[in-house]
């Protein structure tokens, strides 16, 4: 069977896929065009792609007889594919949930600790030689511990977040989720948003992509207390985007930690501008052993559907 990974993946990776397909790898880290999406489906009997490569409904359409019987994702998230528009063209789709849970929630607390600590915009004063030197009122910002956070979406990365934050730095943690989570550790579920949104002090973002588009909208911001700070580690579009900024113009929140965009990745240049916005480029699985693991996740999922066997992680 011949393999397409889309994007350059670890060497070690590479080699576990060589054991079961003839692979070809795209070396380009860009993303693929519409027109080498389509090829991929007529050219490849299984495709590893993805965040943002756009598998829409329209390129299943384009290709009424694909080659292609399944899409192993490389990546928990898989918003970037039409899942049903994939199944009625006779494609499995599969993703890699697990793998990227701790370093995605190290990253929240990451997100977290900057933008309450000011360390972003520390770190550009150190930089830019303006510094002058230590004073007791120095660059005030949000003692963390013992604080209150609410967290939208309590899956396996939105409970090693809570996780982090009770144990680690003694908060309280509310959460709005569909169903309620047994945790070896006091959580409060609360059953409205702008209601979660109004009580905490950081409210981080933890669903999936797709149906949460702009679930953390002008109400849900408006809601958040002015010393209340964003963090989204999540999908870009789960928050609408330029609801946010005019929330952060007007004073309305305190700040923001982003590692994710609405537009990636195309970042607004008024969120560049503004000190209390801390922003990453979407480094949330991004250490060695974490995307090893995603990927040759991805693989053991391609290589069941090579041997018939049920395939581990579908979606």
């Amino acid at each position: 069977m011949k393999l397409l990974i889309t994007r350059p993946l670890p060497a070690l990776v590479v080699d576990a896929a060589r054991k079961t397909f003839d692979v070809t790898v795209r070396e380009d880290t860009s993303v693929p065009t519409g027109d080498e999406l389509r090829s991929s489906l007529l050219d490849y009997d299984v495709v590893l792609p993805t965040l943002g490569d756009l598998y829409s409904a329209q390129v299943f359409a384009d290709v009424p007889k694909p080659r292609a019987k399944m899409l192993a994702n490389f990546g928990v998230g898989f918003n970037h594919i039409d899942v049903e528009a994939a199944k009625a063209a006779g494609i499995e789709v599969t993703n890699t949930p697990g793998a990227v849970t701790d370093a995605t929630a190290d990253i929240a607390m990451t997100l977290m600790l900057m933008s309450a600590r000011r360390a972003g915009e520390g770190e550009r004063l150190v930089r830019s030689g303006a510094w002058q030197g230590w004073h007791p009122t120095q660059m005030l910002g949000l003692h963390l511990s013992s604080k209150h956070v609410g967290i939208i979406g309590m899956g396996r990365i939105g409970q090693a977040i809570a996780r982090r934050c009770h144990f680690g730095f003694g908060m309280r943690v509310s959460y709005f989720n569909r169903s309620a989570k047994q945790m070896d550790f006091p959580a409060e579920q609360v059953a409205s948003l702008t209601a979660l949104a109004g009580q905490v002090d950081v409210l981080v973002v933890a669903v999936p992509g797709g149906s949460t588009m702009h679930l953390v909208n002008a109400d849900v911001l408006k809601a958040m207390q002015a010393h209340a700070h964003l963090i989204n580690i999540a999908r870009g579009e789960v928050v609408e985007e330029a609801a946010l900024i005019a929330a952060l113009q007007a004073g309305e929140i305190a700040g923001a930690g982003l590692d994710v965009y609405e537009f990636e990745p195309k970042v607004p240049d008024a969120l560049k501008a503004m000190e209390n916005v801390t922003l990453l480029p979407h480094l949330g699985t991004a250490t060695l052993e974490v995307r090893t693991s995603m990927g040759l996740m991805a693989v053991e999922n391609a290589a069941a559907f090579a041997h018939g066997k049920a395939l581990p992680n579908p979606v």
